[in-house]
């Protein structure tokens, strides 16, 4: 295969059709907050029933992307990914056209499986189809462009919602997805991993896909059922002893999609670990931002959504910068001093009431916000990829995005029963002083993210990649699940 420079036009359109397929599913992981209110009414959806519009479609993203990683691998990277574009569309024509809430939660959940079986593939075949040279530039710009387009999402689903209805949320994804199928097909090159497994590890998937679905269908459950409730006790155990059930079978296969000797190295997993704590707040963050200023602050969907801008034009300025220093002074600092910053944005979010302006007492917390991601998304995702051999890197990518996409699952279903929000996520007397106590949560959540990062990862990225390993090329940044990763 001709490896592609980032400079010509053969690289251009291999990131065009990257970044445009990829951010189809990072703005599907944000935009549907600011539509929450909307959908809510008109479907007469009860707070569960918002929380599975957004978490139907994080549990089978979070479940199906290390699969989806190791299939493109062993069928071509390419192809999947084309597959992954066509299927996020039909399954974003039914969410557009759901007669229900229930139908609109079944068919958020076949975008996931759409947005699994793209996400991965996007960064891999940036991996393999650039020049050593210049991956680093095109992964940069793919995390720019990809950040943005997850950041962006808030402002588009509230000018979507404001001028048009929630429904154009999703049928906008149509055209776009024709776009990405039409630019992969003529300028992609397709690549494979000629060592990847010869069997699909079915049995893992099942079980992590139980699991994952299983607790949070617990945590969801328990503000209305109560903590005694047989269902909530029994969803809890049964999900814990499938994702026990998983870590056997990945231990055993002959051909896990999970190997866990990648877990040796003592920087993927704490890579890993700290994006846990980092991403589960901010899914938490953005879920509450947009919805706390609708319902208590009383803004329109469009002012909700125009308020998290900040972060998107921070990440569209900075996110390649913060790859570079990163680069340059090693992941540490970044990933350490990233979450803090972070935090003390999340702090000041937290005192959103009725009488909030948005200039004195929401910009100073979102530009906070934003300028903890520039320093942290992208060393973050460098170390994912550089802990692992090239061979590996599709795999090292799936699963730094399950973890994301699992943080923010896990988020959106503990945050409203640990907040005390109840039953109800429109009634401003209990959301307001339950949006504090999230975004206090979540704010602990970025600073425990910052200290593992400080204690557990290396100093250097030569550090970082495995011995056995032909040194790699400067890694570069993702918005590892600026949807937010």
């Amino acid at each position: 295969m001709t490896l592609v420079r980032y400079g010509e036009p053969a690289g251009r359109w291999v990131l065009f059709a990257t970044v445009l397929g990829s951010g189809i599913a990072f703005i599907d992981g944000t935009v549907v907050n600011i539509a929450l209110p909307q959908i809510g009414r008109e479907l007469d959806a009860d707070a569960a029933a918002l929380q599975w519009t957004v978490n139907g479609y994080l549990l089978p993203l979070a479940a199906f992307i290390l699969v989806a990683g190791s299939l493109g691998d062993r069928f071509g990277r390419r192809r999947l990914f084309v597959v992954g574009v066509l299927w996020f569309a039909v399954a974003s024509a039914v969410c557009g056209l759901a007669p229900n809430v229930e139908v609109l939660i079944a068919a958020r959940a076949l975008q996931g499986i759409g947005g699994a079986l793209l996400t991965p593939g996007s960064l891999a075949i940036i991996q393999s189809a650039f020049h050593p040279d210049d991956r680093a530039r095109a992964i940069g710009a793919w995390s720019g462009l990809g950040g943005f387009a997850g950041a962006a999402g808030p402002f588009l689903g509230g000018w979507l919602v404001e001028v048009a209805s929630w429904r154009t949320v999703f049928l906008i994804n149509l055209p776009l997805a024709a776009l990405v199928v039409a630019a992969a097909a003529r300028h992609v090159p397709e690549s494979f991993d000629a060592d990847a497994a010869p069997h699909v590890d079915l049995a893992g998937a099942a079980l992590g896909a139980l699991g994952l679905g299983a607790v949070t269908y617990g945590f969801i459950a328990w503000p209305e059922r109560g903590a005694s409730d047989p269902l909530v006790v029994g969803a809890l155990a049964g999900g814990v002893a499938a994702m026990v059930g998983f870590v056997l079978v990945e231990r055993y296969s002959r051909h896990p999609m999970l190997p866990l000797h990648l877990f040796r190295s003592r920087a993927l997993s704490a890579t890993n670990l700290a994006t846990f704590l980092i991403y589960g707040a901010i899914g938490g963050v953005f879920f509450f931002l947009v919805v706390t200023l609708q319902v208590v602050a009383g803004w329109s969907p469009l002012a909700a959504g125009l308020a998290p801008m900040p972060v998107t034009v921070l990440m569209l300025l900075l996110s390649a910068r913060g790859g570079a220093l990163g680069q340059r002074i090693g992941p540490t600092i970044p990933m350490a001093v990233g979450p803090v910053v972070c935090a003390a944005g999340t702090v000041l979010l937290a005192g959103i009431d009725a009488e909030t302006r948005y200039v004195t007492d929401v910009l100073p917390g979102v530009v906070l916000f934003g300028l903890g991601l520039c320093l942290l998304v992208a060393p973050l995702t460098a170390t994912a990829l550089a802990s692992a051999e090239d061979r590996h890197v599709g795999v090292a990518s799936g699963v730094n995005n399950a973890v994301a996409r699992a943080a923010g699952l896990m988020a959106i279903a503990v945050l409203p029963l640990a907040s005390g929000v109840g039953a109800s996520l429109v009634d401003p007397a209990r959301l307001e002083p339950a949006n504090r106590t999230a975004m206090l949560i979540s704010a602990a959540l970025l600073l425990a993210g910052g200290l593992v990062s400080a204690l557990l990862i290396p100093s250097s990225f030569d550090a970082v990649r495995p011995r056995a390993a032909t040194p790699a090329p400067a890694a570069a940044p993702e918005p590892g699940g600026l949807d937010a990763r």
